[in-house]
């Protein structure tokens, strides 16, 4: 069922920025700015490991993760976005979740939600009172039974639709659906915006439990774009108000970037399609170059199972290969500097000292997908520079297996920075193309923007 599949799912923060993105848009496109969680790369390393440790140490329930590494369990996203909800409007700060199917923010009297953010920002309870355009979801309607996979037991005229969701840490959000207005600013056909508003139903949560209640980098709720009828940008695209359609456009050297809803007609994006029936995006890799030369591994590398393909993911940061690819491809990206010696760093990372453009001095590497889709990745997205002599290799040993036991790939923040990602949940494809995500441009009208 859909809120089973929230509590597995695959997260990403957004926020704004002052980056901005110059892709013409359908007039039913709206747009956002965001900012990376990090500001950009100049952080600890073990930030990224222990990210991604907590990250789907809650998430990916359908495989098991061993990446080492400490911290909290509920710093799992990269980016978060600024919405508005209710009339007048309220401004709450929400992760967005690729893989999720609904809308949820704490609401006014919720026991244990958080009431500080070590994320510099103002957590805000959502009143169903203060908003004259919030009605209660009850028990009976269409949309509680769609998340229910049927009638609910015992529902009687007037009660309302309850959800809960329990994560892998054991945290647990709980409460009941509402639907109201969200704030957008919707792009029309000349790239400038005009305000329009939304109608759709999210959760309102009463009751947090685990460290969901008591972050240090908490927010206000969780922002779904999963592919079920319950998510925002389904019920936005049954309402006819856009095709059933995202993408963006992220910077993950100097942070931030922009993510779009609906149609994105220029520049054209060659897709692959998605493996059905995932909790994920996950697509078929057929093999992987290295300055030219692809990688020799076994014919099943890339086999797992009922759970086939390659998960992308833009909340994580780093990306995480099979142990047989991991062990193939470093010696490879190494070749090219035969008296360079890897040394650990922070007991996780292989890392070496070189001076010098890394650009002339490591190879490209490429992914090749089903129907000839390729992703670039070039040595400065996959090294990272600590010191000014002392560069660290991103590509990790992954540790992710199916319940099957084989294991899996993950491609993340690492390899899709600077890059158009379009999900098309239309024709169940995604797709990509190069993009500068810093240095583009959108209507100089666009100031300040909500999702949708």
């Amino acid at each position: 069922m859909d809120l089973w599949r929230l509590a597995y799912s695959v997260l990403l923060f957004l926020a704004s920025s002052s980056s901005f993105i110059a892709v013409d848009f359908v007039r039913a496109n709206v747009v956002f700015p965001v900012e990376h969680k990090f500001k950009g790369l100049e952080r600890n390393l073990s930030a990224f490991k222990a990210h991604d440790v907590r990250r789907h140490g809650r998430t990916l329930f359908d495989v098991d993760l061993k990446l080492g590494g400490n911290g909290q369990p509920t710093e799992t996203g990269l980016y978060f976005a600024k919405i508005g909800i209710g009339s007048p409007s309220k401004q709450y700060y929400v992760q967005v979740d690729t893989g999720s199917d609904i809308l949820w923010v704490n609401c006014i009297g919720c026991s244990r939600c958080p009431k500080k953010s070590g994320l510099g920002i103002e957590l805000t309870l959502y009143d169903p009172k203060s908003s004259s355009t919030s009605s209660l979801v009850t028990c009976d309607q269409d949309f509680c039974n769609s998340t229910e996979d049927g009638p609910l037991i015992g529902c009687k005229p007037g009660l309302a639709c309850q959800y809960n969701v329990v994560y892998g840490d054991g945290s647990s959000t709980s409460g009941y659906f509402v639907e109201d207005k969200v704030q957008l600013d919707q792009v029309t056909g000349n790239l400038r915006t005009a305000p329009a508003n939304g109608s759709i139903i999210f959760g309102c949560g009463s009751k947090q439990s685990g460290e969901l209640g008591s972050s240090s980098e908490a927010l206000d709720g969780i922002l779904g774009f999963g592919q079920a009828n319950s998510s925002m940008i389904s019920q936005l695209a049954s309402a006819g108000k856009l095709k059933k359609m995202f993408a963006h456009c992220l910077d993950n050297i100097h942070g931030g970037g922009i993510f779009a809803i609906g149609q994105v007609v220029h520049p054209k994006v060659n897709t692959t399609p998605l493996v059905p029936n995932q909790a994920h995006y996950n697509v078929v890799l057929k093999d992987i170059e290295v300055g030219g030369d692809v990688l020799s591994l076994p014919s099943d590398t890339f086999e797992n199972g009922l759970r086939k393909g390659t998960i992308i993911d833009s909340g994580t940061t780093l990306a995480y290969l099979p142990e047989v690819v991991y062990e193939t491809l470093i010696p490879k990206i190494m070749a090219q500097q035969p008296g360079l010696k890897l040394h650990t760093v922070e007991d996780q990372f292989d890392c070496f000292q070189y001076i010098g453009n890394v650009e002339h001095g490591f190879p490209t590497v490429k992914f090749h997908f089903e129907r000839s889709l390729s992703l670039t990745v070039y040595p400065h997205e996959y090294l990272f520079q600590i010191r000014d002599d002392v560069w660290c290799i991103g590509w990790q040993n992954s540790g992710i297996q199916s319940k099957d036991g084989s294991q899996m790939t993950l491609l993340g923040d690492l390899v899709l920075s600077n890059k158009l990602v379009l999900y098309d949940l239309v024709e169940l494809a995604i797709g990509w193309t190069e993009y500068n995500c810093l240095f583009i441009l959108i209507a100089p009208c666009i100031e300040r923007l909500y999702v949708w």
